[in-house]
């Protein structure tokens, strides 16, 4: 995969991980079609959430499977990123990337996604698409052993990620022009 470089072998960026989210509200036949879906884009098998709370307005008890997830990671993270900005046709506003790099984008439709074909039995799902971008050395703040902190120089900032999500994946950055 194409990967800008620079000087410092441990300054580039990479992503980390991408993840898929389908959240349907309710158990039972939709959810195991939102499933189907899921694994069908994204070539692994997904894993059930479940609501964290009671809310009797939308039908929803607290325990009860709601919605579907996938987590790719590495070279499936880069193809199934590229299929899911082509389906928003690479745009991505500034307003999508957080303070540390990451940013998540919804797809109204799973058949906007190249290569998905539409089966009427299933039906039609949108995602949220939720992105990690780090650099190497981010291990020492996940290891069990001796954990520690990222130093400030080190973490990515939001510039950094749309810089690099432009480079990588030729993605649109719309900016609010401000007054």
């Amino acid at each position: 995969m194409l990967k800008p470089q620079k000087q410092n072998p441990m300054q580039n960026l990479r992503i980390e991980k991408v993840v898929v989210n389908i959240c349907v509200g309710k158990s039972g036949e939709p959810l195991e079609k939102a499933k189907k879906v899921l694994a069908q884009i994204t070539g692994q098998t997904p894993c059930t959430r479940r609501a964290k709370k009671t809310i009797k307005d939308f039908g929803i008890r607290r325990g009860e499977p709601i919605a579907c997830i996938v987590t790719l990671r590495k070279n499936k993270a880069y193809e199934f990123l590229k299929k899911a900005l082509e389906a928003i046709g690479n745009k991505l506003h500034e307003s999508c990337f957080d303070q540390y790099g990451n940013f998540s984008f919804g797809i109204k439709e799973h058949i906007d996604i190249p290569g998905t074909k539409y089966i009427p039995e299933l039906g039609i799902f949108g995602m949220d698409v939720c992105v990690s971008l780090e650099r190497p050395g981010y291990r020492v703040k996940r290891r069990a052993y001796h954990k520690s902190k990222i130093g400030k120089k080190h973490l990515i900032t939001s510039e950094e990620a749309m810089e690099y999500i432009h480079e990588v994946f030729g993605t649109e950055i719309l900016r609010s022009e401000r007054a």
